[in-house]
């Protein structure tokens, strides 16, 4: 059942028959007549007695969680009682990440709307791609942010409104209009399965998806990952790269943070390897979400100024090279967490806590949620044996009008494109995307792990590695290299770097072909753009 009048989306969700089987967890958050996330995570926080406490930061202010509540409802009332929007109307947010930005996706989920969050680079063309789909009523927009929303909004014009924010300070016409605010906290009585955000994937295959997300989607990933591996506490300060429009930055820098009450900083601007670890150090930051690649460009400034207070760092977003966990530990002294999560399932489901982690695996299976390793029928393979992965939890893939659900879930599983090997403890190791598998002269190459060893040469500062087709083997690795400061591309340094690749792999793995870039083409949460490189 939906409480939402607006019902364009549940019109849009999959049938039955294409829905993901779910497992609960013990909280019997299922059966809850009334669920809203954003008002059941602060009255938690109520209830353990932090209200007090800082909750977001950044240079200019620190709001506790109290005043942040307050906040919350004063912007609900805006939206609901002076715009005239009714639960289920979406809700496009566009900002970096900010104390403001934070608030209002806090607010439009509070108030039973939709938020449909964007990336900060994003261009009109895909801007106006999100508002085809969606049919947001209305857009709140960082004001420097604002020239291409509008471009794209006069292409797309489905919006009645464009509202302009500081990333500092929220715009005084939310508060002037506020008038009929009632001093209680106020939320908008949602259910379980009412519907909380789209969540666009992020563009690793170049054709984005509008995965879909409930109440009871976000509150029951709260159960797993956060609760078991990372298991933050209210003295934890938080910080990290990964933006709020991404299902990584949402959890890792809001949604988690306040399951844990600790308390989360935010940048005036984009971070840089450098001045991210000055901040750490001032702001006292105990906990960091970023990229590997982000990692790596840390490590000779963390190792000029080592951060004492910091003691849990989370890798997510792309493969995790063991290359670059060791780098980043004998740099920082930090185990990084690392794990593997999806758009679809909202966050990470398989990680391992660094007092059990096992080099090279990713990790176990999150209590929560299982997984399997199976074949092409969905059948489990051999311990050992490479396979496609499987999983089941409090959280599954819910697209929004797009026939690739058939894909993505099967006879109740979610399927999310990965291939891994299990051994015989349960650990998984992670061979590629099931797509990007590379089968030359007969043999299965996986691409990360060709990856990780050139990343063990002195020479490379990135890499990326995909299967290029050959009439004689089907196809052949072919690498594609940043090079680190005083290296120069060459024939001899071609010839070193296969030899490297060699020695640490079996020789049919070697790529035979390397090309030098200025940079490799990410998304901007950081994920390597393979059908990029493809294409070149």
């Amino acid at each position: 059942m939906s409480s939402q009048i607006d019902q364009f989306v549940q019109k849009l969700l999959p049938s039955n028959e294409e829905l993901p089987e779910y497992i609960w967890g013990q909280e019997g958050l299922q059966d809850r007549k009334v669920l809203n996330v954003v008002a059941e995570l602060f009255e938690d926080v109520k209830g353990k007695g932090f209200m007090s406490k800082p909750f977001l930061r950044s240079s200019k202010r620190t709001l506790t969680y109290a005043q942040a509540q307050d906040y919350v409802s004063q912007i609900s009332t805006f939206l609901i009682e002076e715009l005239g929007l009714i639960p289920g109307n979406r809700v496009l947010l566009r900002g970096g990440n900010s104390i403001s930005m934070a608030l209002n996706w806090l607010a439009v989920v509070n108030s039973g709307l939709i938020a449909v969050s964007t990336m900060p680079l994003l261009r009109a063309k895909e801007l106006g791609e999100i508002i085809q789909k969606s049919k947001p009523s209305l857009a709140l927009c960082d004001e420097i942010l604002m020239d291409e929303l509008q471009s794209a909004h006069k292409l797309q014009p489905t919006m009645s409104q464009i509202i302009g924010f500081d990333a500092n300070h929220l715009n005084g016409e939310v508060f002037n209009k506020s008038a009929k605010f009632a001093p209680n906290p106020w939320f908008c009585k949602t259910t379980p399965q009412d519907i909380a955000l789209l969540a666009f994937t992020s563009g690793t295959t170049g054709v984005p998806k509008a995965a879909v997300h409930n109440h009871l989607d976000i509150l029951g990933s709260c159960s797993g990952w956060p609760k078991h591996i990372l298991k933050a506490t209210q003295t934890d300060i938080v910080m990290g790269s990964p933006p709020l429009a991404f299902t990584f930055g949402l959890g890792g820098l809001l949604i988690f943070p306040m399951f844990s009450a600790s308390s989360v900083y935010f940048p005036d601007g984009p971070y840089r390897p450098e001045s991210m670890v000055d901040l750490m150090n001032s702001v006292g930051c105990t906990i960091c979400y970023t990229a590997p690649t982000f990692y790596r460009q840390m490590v000779p400034f963390i190792q000029k100024a080592p951060v004492p207070s910091l003691r849990i760092t989370v890798s997510a977003g792309e493969a995790l090279a063991d290359a670059t966990r060791q780098l980043w530990k004998a740099a920082s002294g930090i185990e990084m967490i690392d794990g593997i999560g999806s758009t679809e399932l909202f966050h990470i489901f398989v990680s391992s806590s660094p007092e059990s982690i096992k080099p090279g695996a990713i990790g176990k299976v999150v209590p929560g949620y299982i997984a399997k390793v199976v074949d092409q029928n969905g059948e489990e393979v051999p311990i050992g044996t490479v396979g496609r992965l499987k999983v089941k939890g409090p959280s599954g893939c819910k697209y929004m009008d797009d026939s690739r659900q058939s894909n993505y879930v099967q006879r109740g599983w979610n399927y999310p494109g990965d291939l891994f090997i299990q051994d015989s403890e349960g650990y998984l190791f992670y061979q590629s995307r099931d797509d990007d598998m590379i089968i030359t002269a007969g043999y299965n190459v996986g691409a990360p792990e060709v990856e990780d060893a050139l990343l063990k040469h002195p020479a490379i500062l990135e890499c990326g590695i995909v299967g290029q087709q050959d009439t004689e083997r089907g196809m052949v690795v072919k690498a594609f290299c940043v090079l680190r400061e005083g290296h120069s591309p060459s024939t001899e340094l071609t010839k070193a770097l296969q030899e490297h690749v060699k020695h640490l792999l079996a020789p049919y793995k070697y790529p035979r072909e390397i090309s030098y870039v200025e940079k490799l083409p990410r998304t901007e949460t950081g994920k390597l753009q393979r059908f990029k490189l493809k294409q070149l």
